[in-house]
This record gives structure tokens, sequence and C-alpha cells, in this order.
């Protein structure tokens, strides 16, 4: 007698980062699951208006699963709500471009499926909240979820001492070919905010410009050096804040405020971010953006819609 295939069946909740059609009924949803990272799985018939679970598979949606291990794609045979975070969202525009580019990033740094990635989990799930409940500016809680992306990843940015030499960094810069903000991406151009308490500790590790932006927000260029108390070094290519003699055509010379902010929102200090002003918050944005960018090596589209919200 000849064994059938084993049919493997497992259980898991996640994030519902993203649908697409699939034939005249059925749908792929990619999903961040708690135990097993990034799964593309296919959602039989919930296209159909009789569908039994179909509006619980949308983006923004913690649902709890039930799959079977497919040739291909897994297949989801059962969905339960958890909570959806959609509902509250879609209604805000600036919040539901901003919850957008978090599910968008958190899919970036998940390039290997069903590779499991609990932090990043735990991150995303932790800044949906924050952005709902929270009460903060949605750029802001976009900026700390970035950051805080980046830190799980293995790349916070030195924010105390020179990415290069590992001095401490002091202010100012030695060179006039600092790059002005206006010349980052488009997408790195940011708008406002930051946010909250709901943020996970537990996601986080241990450890972990161009010019001065005029009171319109927009960044002016730099045509002699700056020296002083009131201007850092920041480059994106070398990994935070970099000293006189590490410095390296490409960094941008930011505001002390700006750097500050940084670094609350990498520590979760919301008090020093939500009393920041809005000039530091949009230079912040740039360089953050600008940053993920760096060493997603994509650009993540999800911002330009960001910027005008």
């Amino acid at each position: 007698m000849r064994e059938n295939d084993t049919v493997s069946i497992y259980r898991d909740d996640g994030i519902v980062l993203r649908t697409q059609k699939l034939g005249e009924a059925d749908r792929i949803v990619t999903v961040l699951a708690r135990k097993s990272g990034r799964v593309r799985a296919v959602a039989k018939g919930v296209r159909k208006t009789k569908s039994r679970f179909g509006a619980r598979l949308e983006p923004f949606t913690h649902v709890d699963l039930l799959l079977y291990t497919g040739r291909t794609l897994d297949v989801i045979t059962q969905a339960e709500t958890v909570r959806s975070y959609g509902e509250a969202l879609t209604g805000d525009y600036p919040r539901y471009t901003t919850g957008t580019a978090m599910l968008e990033t958190a899919e970036r740094f998940t390039a290997i499926e069903k590779e499991p990635a609990l932090r990043q989990f735990l991150l995303l799930v932790g800044g949906l909240r924050t952005l709902v409940d929270g009460g903060h500016e949605p750029r802001l809680v976009l900026d700390a979820y970035l950051l805080r992306s980046l830190a799980v990843a293995g790349y916070a940015p030195a924010l105390e001492e020179c990415a290069i030499c590992g001095s401490r960094a002091p202010s100012g810069s030695p060179s006039a070919e600092s790059r002005p903000a206006e010349s980052l991406p488009a997408e790195s151009r940011p708008a406002e905010s930051l946010p909250a308490e709901s943020l996970p500790a537990e996601s986080l590790p241990a450890e972990s410009a161009p010019a001065e932006p005029a009171p319109d927000g927009k960044v002016q260029a730099a045509t002699t050096p700056r020296r002083g108390p009131a201007h850092r070094t920041f480059g994106v290519a070398a990994g935070g804040l970099v000293c006189r003699s590490c410095w390296a055509p490409g960094a941008a010379i930011a505001a002390s405020p700006t750097i500050d902010l940084m670094s609350a929102l990498l520590r979760g200090d919301w008090g020093i971010a939500d009393a920041s002003e809005r000039r530091y918050r949009v230079e912040c944005s740039g360089l953050v953006a600008a940053y993920v960018q760096w060493h997603l090596e994509h650009s993540i589209r999800s911002l330009r819609h960001v910027e005008h919200a």
C-alpha cells in the first residue's frame, strides 16, 4: 500500500499586510505572523458575497488563522478577528497613510518568507495600537516605528558617538559640501510627528543635513560650513552621527534638537517627542526616511503619501 502525503495543519496569529486577487473568487493574503514570520497564503472563495471570513482578511486586521501547507502557497481554512485596526484608520487619512507605510515597512524588513520574526511582529502590533489609541501625531508614530524597526534589524543609528570611530561626535562640520535635505529622495522629505507607550519594549533590543530647516519646514542649502553646539553632522551611509575627522561628502548637518528628537523616539521618550517643534520633526522625518531606505536598498512608496497627509 502507498501512504498518502501528510497534510500539515498549523495555527498562527498575525497582521494582514496586503491582499491581491487570485482567479475569480480567491485572494492571496500576506500576513506577518507571530510564529511563522511573513506568510503568503490563499484564501479561497473570500471574494464571494457569501464568504464566511472574507471581511476578516483585510489589511490592518489582527487575525487568528488555521492553515494547511500547500505545494506553492499555504491555504487558509479558518480566520477569526483578534482586532481590526482598519476601522479606526480608514476614516482618518493621515493615520491611514501612516499605517500603510508601517505595513509596507514590516514587509520589507521580513524579506524571507516563513522566517520567524517575533520582534518585528510585536513592534508592528504595538505601532498600530499606538497609532489608533496613543493620541500622538501620526508622523511621530511612524518615525518611532521606523527607528525601532531599524534597531530590531540591527541598524540602529549612532546618536551619541561617531558611527565610524566611536568617539564622542562633536557638533559642526568641516566642510561646505553637506548635502541639503532637498536632495534626499522625495519620499524622505517628510511631514510631521510621533507617538507612544504601546510600542512594546520587548520588541526592541536592549542596546539600542543638509542645512537647517526654515520655519516653513523646508531645508536651506548650506553654502558655508557650520560649527558650534547648535548643529551635528549625520551620515546616512555612515550609520549615524560622524565626527569632524570621519566626515565625508554626503553627510547632512542637522540641528541638535533634531538628533535629540531621533534619540527620544528610539528610546520611547514621548514627552520630549510631543513637545518638539515642527521644524525639527520635519528634519527628523527626512533623515529617518533616508536612513531606512538606505538600509532596505529599496524605496518605501507609501512614504510619499504620508508626506502629503
